[in-house]
């Protein structure tokens, strides 16, 4: 399917009156077309591209924009579901190329099947290749597709339990409003089931609620567009709101996806501590990772142990030893949204299961629990994460193939390095990643070896933010810190000797001694606990289980401890079979 042209005009009246088609294929077909100038672009879908384009030209918001430049894609065999798919592919790749800011609002994006999708997908390839010729993109869609812009875009099309969950929220919130009530929900999902990508496309949907321009339609394709309609945009007059990340590097990723998209900005991305200290009071915070917020404990530095107890004070009268981040963040917002997974905290420092366990009853019994299904991220599906997490836990499993998926499991760490190599190159974004069983010399020598297993000699990562696509990653090895809400295409899974197998017992074990995580194993002597061996095998499976779901295509593994490494051998295929 080649037969489309792209016909590139300048966004003006004169231009459109001059646009004429002998056999009236520019009022009466379905279209798709892009208005850009140097910095912005708009893309779009229509059956009449002339009164479309009028309406655009007599539109105050494109007039404000100065759009100069009008491309429309034309094909004798379009249909209104491929022109719905191909506007949705564009939008995804323009905002993640990052070349242009898009103008678009989100709720529109879709990916619905229909007939012959496959080849009208080949079509969209080659009209991919044909604006990237025209200096519409920078970069090849692998790269693109790579990239976090794409990954962490909130120009997404929902999967159903996505779609539902964000209606449901949004019905819930603006009834909550109407009443001045207060709400808390709780979205939880394994990973990969798209925790992040709601809790990004909810802030920009409300967001281009807040700012809805009166005299712009809705998308009557959307499933929020009664959400556009008059009523509630008042709602959210003067709302304020934010997203949450605890995590440093993801949360840096986010900023810098939201630095580019209208509507948000950077400054809408805050750590806990930012809201803990904050004067000013959110009608709505959105806070992702969540099982990553802290209860009071040794925090990372000295000032942020001082900051904890001055957030207590300032917030409750006095510093409180049982008040947590969570606490924080319900004393300084009317409503929330919590995307968790307690199966993802990996140290002490994170909110306790119980505090977890409450909350999700909480929401659960005021009907505002919404869990996630559907396995976006690994190929495998979710069968995969539980045939994971029980192999992990030494829990009865039955040894299984997933078709379309490389599961490996690796004898020698430079073999499996090199595998990895291989498949970053033809697929890009593999990494080696690995428990903290070793310490992180280069970290203050960068000369310094970190990891010598089977004569190859490995580096931590550089660099504690976007580490995955920073130069050289290829050859380093990722900690959870780093790896920890990203997406891999391969992820090669190093185990250390800090989790061990005992063959007799048939049950995992830790060694205390080869775990070199200071915070994931430090005792918390101000609320009088210590963990046991018990409660460090819990956080660092509960390491191994994010790291090995990390990899979409696949995943390869390499055990230290020799009785581990024939454990897994039951179950995973070897990389000489």
């Amino acid at each position: 399917m080649t037969d489309f042209r792209i016909e590139h005009l300048p966004f003006d009246p004169g231009a459109l009156k001059s646009w004429v088609d002998p056999e009236g294929r520019h009022a009466n077909w379905p279209v798709v077309y892009t208005l850009s100038n140097q910095r912005e672009i708009y893309i779009g879908e229509t059956l009449n591209a002339v009164v479309r384009m009028r309406q655009h030209l007599d539109s105050p918001d494109k007039q404000r924009h100065r759009l100069q430049a009008m491309r429309i894609v034309i094909d004798e065999r379009f249909n209104k579901s491929a022109c719905l798919d191909l506007e949705s592919y564009l939008i995804r790749l323009f905002a993640a190329d990052g070349q242009f800011k898009v103008l678009n609002r989100n709720e529109g994006i879709t990916d619905s099947d229909y007939y012959d999708r496959r080849r009208y997908r080949e079509s969209f390839d080659q009209i991919f290749e044909e604006l990237r010729e025209q200096g519409m993109f920078t970069r090849d869609r692998v790269h693109i597709e790579n990239s976090d812009f794409f990954k962490l875009s909130p120009f997404k099309a929902l999967n159903d339990d996505q779609a539902i969950a964000v209606e449901d929220i949004l019905e819930g919130l603006f009834e909550d409003l109407e009443h001045d009530r207060q709400s808390t929900i709780v979205v939880q999902g394994d990973p990969g089931t798209g925790k992040t990508i709601v809790g990004i496309f909810l802030m920009k949907l409300l967001r281009d609620i807040q700012v809805a321009n009166p005299h712009d339609k809705p998308d009557a394709d959307s499933l929020f567009s009664d959400f556009f309609a008059e009523g509630y945009p008042d709602l959210l007059r003067g709302f304020k709101i934010g997203l949450v990340v605890p995590q440093q590097s993801l949360r840096k990723s986010i900023q810098n996806v939201f630095k580019k998209t209208p509507a948000l900005g950077a400054d809408l991305v805050l750590t806990p501590f930012e809201i803990g200290g904050s004067d000013e009071h959110f009608d709505l915070l959105i806070v992702d990772e969540a099982h990553r917020l802290n209860q009071r404990a040794n925090q990372p530095s000295g000032p942020l142990n001082k900051q904890f107890a001055e957030n207590n004070v300032k917030l409750f009268g006095k510093d409180d030893l049982a008040k947590t981040q969570l606490d924080w963040i319900r004393a300084k917002s009317t409503h929330q949204v919590f995307l968790l997974d307690a199966a993802q905290s990996v140290r002490p420092a994170d909110l306790p299961a119980p505090v977890l366990d409450a909350l999700i009853d909480e929401t659960r019994g005021s009907h505002r629990f919404y869990p996630l299904a559907s396995q976006m991220r690994v190929l495998a599906g979710a069968d995969y994460l539980d045939f994971i997490r029980k192999i992990l836990q030494a829990s009865p499993v039955q040894a299984r193939v997933f078709e379309g998926y490389e599961l490996r499991l690796f004898d020698d760490v430079g073999e499996m390095h090199d595998a990895i190599r291989d498949r970053d190159k033809e697929f890009g974004l593999a990494r080696l990643a690995a428990g903290y069983a070793w310490p992180y010399r280069s970290k203050s020598d960068p000369n310094a070896i970190d990891i010598e297993l089977d004569g190859r000699r490995l580096r931590w990562n550089s660099t504690q933010v976007d580490w995955i696509n920073t130069p050289g990653s290829l050859d380093e090895v990722g900690s959870i810190h780093t790896v920890q809400g990203y997406d891999l295409n391969y992820a090669g899974v190093i185990i250390g000797p800090e989790l061990r197998y005992d063959a007799y017992a048939g049950r995992m074990y830790i060694d205390r001694d080869s775990y070199y995580d200071k915070k994931g194993k430090e005792n918390n002597p101000k609320l009088g606990i210590e963990y046991s061996d018990e409660d460090l095998l819990r956080f660092i499976t509960n390491i191994y289980g994010v790291l090995l779901s990390r990899g979409m295509r696949g995943t390869f593994v390499y055990a230290c401890d020799p009785a581990l490494r024939e454990y897994l051998r039951r179950f995973v295929p070897s990389s000489t079979a």
